[in-house]
C-alpha cells in the first residue's frame, strides 16, 4: 500500500533536490517510512545544470572560510558531521567515480550529471524512500497532536517528522521559488531581512568598455571597498567579460559580498586589478622604465591586445603616443586602469541566473546535531533553505549533503524512539 493511500508516513521531506534526496535517503535508511514531496515536473533540475551540465559534486577541501551567511562556527559543527571523503564513498557505492580538477572541483569521470542523479534516485529506491512529483506543496500545519499536515491541490498527508528542504529562490524554474521561507515562517521561523542572489552574474553600464570584450576570460583580483576606500573583501579567479557585464568564478563568488555591501553602504565600490599581483605604484614605475613603444605594446607584455586597447581607452590614452610621451597624470591613469578600474555595477542578474541564495533561515534557529528547529519540535530544515551560501566549484553541494545526512538520520531516529 502507497503511502498516500495510508495518508500518513514517518517522515515528509518537501523538496526532492540534493538536501532533500540526501535527507530522504538516510532517513529511509534509518528505518523510517518516507515520502518526498517536490513540486518539479523533472527531478533534480538544479543537479543537472550545475557545472555547466556536469554536476561538481564538491570539493576536494571544504571548510567553514568558503561559506557566508551564518556564523563559521555553526557551519564548521555541520560540515564536520559528514564530509569530502563521506560524500566520494556514498556516490562509489552506487558506481560514480569521482575525479578531481585542477581546481579542486570533483566531477564524474562520465562528466554527466546524469551519472550523480540517477544514483540518488537509486539511492532513495534502495532506503524505500517514495518519491512524488509534481507534487506542488502550498502550506504545512502544525496539528494539535503535534505531528504536521502538509498540504496541496493533490490531497494531504501527516507525519510526525517533516524536513523542510525546499531551497531558496535561486533558479526559480527548478522549483525553488521562496515558499519555503513561507512555510518556516508560518510554522514560527525568521527569515534574514535581505534574501538575494548569489553566485550570478553582474551587470556593467550600458556604455562600460568592458562590454565590447564579450568572450574574454582572464585571471583578474576584484577588491570590494566600502566608500571609506577600506577593502572588504578581496579575490582573485578567473573572470569572463560578456555582452551584459561579468560572469566568471571571481565575479560569481564576489557577486553576494557586493550586494551585501551596498546595502549597508550605497557607495560601496568594485574595482578591478587585471594585473594580478601588481600594484598602481609598481606598475606606474614599469612603465617609466619600459622600452616599449607605445602603451598598447607594454600591456600586451601582461594582458590580451584587446584588453590593451581598452585599458587605453579606458586611461584615455591614445594608443598612438610614444610610451616615453606619456605625462606623468597619463601613467597614473593607465596604471589604475589595469589594475584599480572602477566597474560601476548596476546590479546582477537576478534569481534566473543565480545559482544559489544569500540569505535564509538563520542556523541559530536550528539544533545542530540534528537540525531541528528551536521553535518547532518535528520539524528539520536542510540545505538552501537555510542562512548558508558557499563559493562556486561545490561547496553548496557539499552543504546540502552534509545538512541533508544530518537531518534525515536525525528525524528517523527521534520518530523511531518516540
Amino acid at each position: 500500500m502507497s503511502i498516500d493511500e495510508r495518508e500518513t508516513c514517518d517522515v515528509i521531506v518537501v523538496g526532492a533536490g540534493a538536501a532533500g534526496l540526501f535527507a530522504a535517503i538516510h532517513a529511509g535508511r534509518s528505518g523510517a517510512r518516507v515520502l518526498a514531496l517536490d513540486g518539479a515536473r523533472t527531478l533534480g533540475a538544479k543537479i543537472l545544470v550545475a557545472g555547466g551540465g556536469r554536476c561538481n559534486v564538491t570539493h576536494h577541501a571544504v571548510d567553514e572560510k568558503s561559506y557566508a551567511g551564518s556564523s563559521p562556527n555553526a557551519i564548521k559543527n555541520v560540515l564536520r558531521r559528514y564530509g569530502v571523503p563521506e560524500t566520494v564513498k556514498f556516490f562509489e557505492a552506487y558506481g560514480v567515480e569521482l575525479k578531481r580538477e585542477d581546481t579542486g572541483k570533483l566531477f564524474p569521470t562520465t562528466d554527466d550529471a546524469h551519472t550523480i542523479l540517477n544514483a540518488l534516485l537509486q539511492a532513495a529506491r534502495d532506503a524505500g524512500v517514495e518519491i512524488r512529483h509534481p507534487r506542488r506543496v502550498t502550506a504545512i500545519e502544525r496539528t494539535v497532536q503535534g505531528d504536521f499536515l502538509v498540504r496541496g491541490e493533490w490531497g494531504e498527508v501527516r507525519a510526525p517528522r517533516v524536513i523542510l528542504a525546499s531551497g531558496g529562490k535561486a533558479l526559480p524554474k527548478s522549483g525553488s521559488d521562496g515558499a519555503g521561507y513561507e512555510f518556516a515562517q508560518a510554522l514560527g521561523h525568521t527569515v534574514t531581512d535581505h534574501v538575494y542572489p548569489a553566485l550570478v552574474p553582474l551587470i556593467l553600464p550600458g556604455t562600460h568598455p568592458l562590454r565590447a570584450l564579450s568572450g574574454l576570460t582572464m585571471p583578474v583580483t576584484l577588491t570590494l571597498r566600502w566608500a571609506t576606500g577600506k577593502v572588504l573583501k578581496e579575490l582573485t579567479n578567473s573572470l569572463l567579460c560578456t555582452h551584459f557585464g561579468l560572469s566568471g568564478p571571481c565575479a560569481l563568488d564576489i557577486s553576494r559580498y557586493w550586494r551585501a555591501a551596498i546595502v549597508d553602504d550605497p557607495g560601496a565600490g568594485l574595482f578591478a586589478n587585471f594585473i594580478v599581483g601588481e600594484r598602481e605604484d609598481t606598475l606606474e614605475a614599469k612603465i617609466l622604465a619600459s622600452r616599449a613603444a607605445n602603451a598598447p605594446a607594454f600591456l600586451r607584455e601582461y594582458v590580451p591586445e584587446r584588453l590593451a586597447r581598452t585599458l587605453c581607452e579606458v586611461a584615455a590614452v591614445d594608443p598612438a603616443t610614444s610610451l616615453r610621451q606619456l605625462t606623468r597624470e597619463q601613467r597614473k591613469a593607465l596604471a589604475r586602469a589595469a589594475c584599480a578600474m572602477p566597474l560601476h555595477i548596476e546590479g546582477d542578474r537576478g534569481f534566473t541566473y543565480a545559482e544559489v541564495t544569500m540569505g535564509g533561515v538563520p542556523l541559530s534557529e536550528v539544533k545542530l546535531d540534528t537540525m531541528e528547529s528551536r521553535v518547532c519540535p518535528g520539524l528539520h530544515l536542510a540545505g538552501e533553505i537555510l542562512d548558508v551560501d558557499g563559493r562556486i566549484g561545490g561547496f553548496n553541494f557539499q552543504w546540502a549533503w552534509a545538512s541533508g545526512f544530518i537531518a534525515g538520520g536525525a528525524a528517523a531516529a527521534a520518530n523511531i524512539h518516540a
